[in-house]
């Protein structure tokens, strides 16, 4: 079983960053994709930023520019830097293993104020 922890999202004004942290524990195995996912009210849960296996980064459209996804040398933890945040981008953030069936996080509130 895989355990993700996140950390990082709060309230920031429009222009502003914030950095999301997730750690994965428990039966990670050695190869996985691992990243970021947001999901507004009454919308489908999308990508923002993920690794793939191959350790090769994806980035949505709608954050190029503006967000990094890096991770750590253990390659469990994984970061999401966000600059030049919008109101839009105001939603639920998850951290994901394993891609959209595998394991997630209990996601993490990011609010931009405008």
């Amino acid at each position: 079983q895989v355990q993700l922890e996140e950390s990082g999202g709060g309230l920031v004004q429009t222009g502003g960053s914030l950095t999301l942290s997730c750690a994965a524990s428990g039966s990670i195995g050695r190869f996985f994709t691992m990243g970021w996912y947001r999901q507004a009210p009454g919308k489908q849960r999308e990508l923002v930023a993920a690794f793939s296996t191959a350790g090769i980064t994806t980035y949505a459209d709608f954050v190029k520019g503006r967000f990094t996804i890096s991770r750590g040398n253990a390659k469990n933890t994984v970061y999401l830097q966000m600059n030049s945040l919008k109101p839009e981008d105001t939603t639920v953030y998850y951290c994901n293993l394993g891609g959209r069936l595998g394991s997630w996080g209990q996601g993490t509130q990011v609010t931009v104020s405008s």
